[in-house]
């Protein structure tokens, strides 16, 4: 009698951790939603992080919980091992998607007939912090090309007055790049669309897509991905690589792009 006693007290207070940290988890991931949804910037980011990281924990703790009652121990030590595979599993395939990323982290020479600039946001109708270095970074790499068009590409996000086009073409002609070199993509949402409407306006403007070879300009993290998609999209690219700002910003775009390529990888 007595042992069954303690084990429903065990199990009482396991139990109540476990709803405790489970609210607490789904306040804090409220709350990321909430301000991801305001547009706070790169919240969006932290949103999904904290609620995968919600999940995991939640699940151990529902296992652990359930491993306090001996009737149930067996199947919570079963289905324990094969979390824990499972995260094994997930922690090794993100390290190597991690791996992958790094190596294409880098810009690359070569003789390129078109460059692309990637959208990535506007605040207050202003090029992100992010996006600004893309900017710079096509700016310099144009400066000894003056020959080259410049594609800039991006449409009308959530809550933006203008295209992300027409927000990076005015940061481009202040940096001093010639209005006339600059083309406009103004209806892409995402990195596929960005360069498959990229590649059509290269048509439309007489280059020869079928032997094209681009300079696609993004930030480290997302190279390696952005010249994949460029591959499938028909063209032959090369990665110029803007620096991200910052330890914090850079370790957030690391951990999503990992998702980004397994995602491009399995679902293309």
């Amino acid at each position: 009698m007595s042992t069954q006693n303690d084990e429903n007290i065990i199990a009482k207070r396991r139990r109540i951790i476990t709803i405790v940290i489970a609210a607490l988890a789904a306040v804090i991931s409220g709350i990321a939603f909430v301000l991801m949804y305001m547009r706070v910037p790169n919240m969006h980011i932290i949103s999904y992080l904290v609620l995968g990281f919600s999940t995991l924990l939640v699940t151990l703790l529902v296992l652990w919980t359930l491993g306090a009652r001996q009737r149930y121990s067996r199947l919570a030590s079963v289905l324990r091992r094969c979390y824990m595979t499972c995260l094994a599993v997930g922690l090794a395939g993100f390290l190597v998607l991690q791996g992958f990323i790094v190596s294409g982290a880098r810009t690359e020479v070569a003789e390129v007939d078109c460059v692309i600039v990637l959208g990535a946001g506007l605040y207050n109708d202003a090029p992100s912090l992010v996006l600004r270095r893309r900017l710079n970074a096509a700016a310099d790499y144009l400066k000894t090309r003056e020959h080259i068009p410049v594609i800039v590409a991006g449409g009308l996000g959530r809550g933006e007055r203008i295209t992300e086009a027409e927000a990076m073409s005015n940061y481009l002609i202040s940096r001093g790049v010639d209005e006339n070199r600059i083309w406009k993509e103004d209806e892409s949402t995402r990195t596929q669309e960005s360069l498959a409407f990229s590649l059509a306006l290269m048509e439309e403007k007489g280059l020869d897509v079928d032997n094209i070879k681009v300079a696609v300009v993004s930030n480290e993290f997302h190279l390696y991905r952005a010249k994949l998609i460029a591959g499938k999209a028909g063209m032959d690219a090369i990665g110029i690589a803007a620096e991200t700002p910052g330890t914090y910003l850079r370790t957030l775009y690391y951990c999503r792009e990992a998702f980004a390529l397994a995602a491009e990888v399995i679902f293309g």
